[in-house]
């Protein structure tokens, strides 16, 4: 008891009157406050590990720091176990606001390295903060779990038919249980509620009284998750590609099947005005066709791409994966990767460098660890059925409306196997905290109505909605000058424009 005293008292030395008010009114209602972990300092140090480290030689270089920080494994034992948080920094050069964590989405994305590639997309506001990369409980450098999978490839697909269908349902009920096997001391203690304390950890640790926010993607549902278990507690925050918090879980692809439909078709588009370059046929139909054909044969012979035999339990996967981005770069390449995957409906063919890579990264242990702590966060914060009937109705009712990806977003997951339950209910959103959300009209990945339903949720909130893009991820990525300028203009003075488009 002791010790659990200390350490709030050393809590509240970074709090005014005010705050210590509101912790004394959050320990009644029963909400959670943060004490700090005893000890909670951070060391800092050089990023760099080895001399295979590129990730850290390149913070380095840009004069970032790294440190680390003790952290509980399970916040109801305050005194019990620690697992270590790895975070990054890159100090204010000019005239300081305050901190800005960052989260890159995932789940389970690393956020080591997100202040260099932030800091230049800020532009005049990137040196205004202290950029916060983290890698998230479990994920990177912070304590990784690695359930040895054989290969990273998630979703799989329940393919054409049943027998398909029951063959990825083992090998999806196969990853639940090596993690069982291999990462079961942990998983537990993996969810998004657990990660948003880690960060009110950060922010008592750096000192600061209140801290900014920018997360990506899932990054947005943690970032509201953050808002809502500690008001009062951030500065400027910024949530783009967002996600709606109450379909948010391990099914939450079955929602966004239409909007990926509809994002093949514009591609298909796409490439049939460019048919003397990628010969996939001169109409969108014929575009289409050439991708119902490698859907085909992948189900009945498989395609043979390199060293690997794609089946349809993954080739809907290498059909889903680039189709968030409609910018023509990233078209280009998608339209490399089915050219590819078609000339294997007649016979091996060898894959390029981008597809290549893809493969190696989805099909070998290559990213198990980065896998691993997606799936154990999707299945630590909310249930699933566990009956596979329930999966297999959903994706016939759907075949004909999802011809492409029903087999892919409505198919069964891990965590219909999985060998803890959640240990918390899902965090339900609302409240007055201010942010800024960023969303595109036609993101495949964050479908605009998950925009409206957060905005809904944060009444205080505002909104800038960029029209006519089928992008995840706007803020100084997408090169979208009116929605970055708002961005930066609100990171730079706190005020938060009025619901608009771009």
């Amino acid at each position: 008891m002791g010790r659990v005293m200390g350490s709030l008292c050393s809590a509240l030395a970074v709090f005014s009157v005010d705050d210590m008010k509101l912790l004394m009114v959050l320990a009644l209602l029963g909400l959670p406050v943060s004490a700090p972990v005893e000890d909670g300092r951070i060391e800092w140090h050089q990023c760099r590990l080895n001399a295979a480290d590129d990730e850290g030689a390149a913070l380095d270089k840009a004069g970032a720091e790294c440190g680390e920080l003790q952290e509980p494994l399970d916040y109801r034992r305050p005194d019990g176990p620690k697992i270590t948080l790895a975070l990054s920094r890159l100090r204010a050069s000019g005239d300081r606001i305050g901190a800005m964590v960052l989260n890159d989405g995932g789940p389970g994305g690393p956020g080591l390295s997100m202040p260099l590639r932030l800091r230049p997309a800020m532009k005049a506001a990137g040196t205004r903060y202290d950029l916060i990369g983290l890698d998230p409980r479990f994920v990177g450098r912070s304590t990784p779990i690695d359930c040895k999978l054989p290969y990273a490839a998630w979703p799989w697909a329940g393919g054409a038919d049943r027998a398909s269908f029951d063959r990825a349902s083992a090998q999806v009920a196969d990853v639940a249980r090596r993690c069982g096997a291999n990462a079961g001391q942990y998983l537990r203690y993996v969810n998004t509620r657990n990660t948003a304390r880690d960060i009110d950890q950060v922010r008592v640790a750096l000192g600061e009284r209140k801290i900014s926010y920018l997360g990506y993607s899932y990054g947005t549902y943690l970032g509201s998750v953050y808002l809502q278990l500690f008001p009062g507690r951030t500065d400027r925050v910024v949530l783009d590609g967002p996600i709606d918090p109450v379909p948010y879980g391990p099914r939450l692809l079955r929602t966004v099947g239409p909007a990926n439909e509809a994002a093949l078709r514009a591609w298909a588009g796409w490439a049939a005005a460019r048919d003397a370059t990628y010969h996939l046929g001169v109409t969108t139909t014929q575009v289409l066709a050439s991708v119902d054909r490698v859907l085909r044969v992948a189900g009945r012979s498989g395609l043979q791409v390199g060293r690997y035999r794609l089946d349809d339990g993954v080739v809907p996967l290498l059909l889903f994966g680039p189709l968030a981005d409609d910018r023509d770069a990233a078209r280009a390449t998608y339209a490399g990767f089915v050219r590819t995957l078609f000339d294997a409906t007649y016979g091996p063919v060898e894959p390029g460098e981008e597809l290549g890579g893809f493969l190696d990264s989805v099909l070998t242990p290559a990213s198990s660890q980065l896998a691993s702590a997606q799936i154990a966060i999707l299945c630590g914060d909310r249930a699933v059925p566990r009956d596979p009937q329930v999966y297999w109705r959903d994706i016939q009712a759907h075949r004909r409306t999802e011809p492409h990806f029903a087999s892919l977003t409505r198919m069964i997951s891990p965590c219909a196997s999985w060998p803890v339950r959640p240990q918390e209910p899902p965090t339900r959103i609302g409240n007055p905290e201010r942010a800024l959300i960023v969303a595109a009209d036609g993101d495949p990945r964050a479908i605009y109505p998950y925009a409206v339903a957060l905005r809904k949720d944060l009444p205080s909130a505002r909104m800038i909605t960029v029209r006519n893009a089928r992008k995840h991820g706007i803020f100084g990525e997408y090169g979208n000058d009116c929605a970055d300028t708002k961005v930066i203009a609100y990171l730079l003075s706190g005020q938060l424009p009025a619901d608009q488009t771009c």
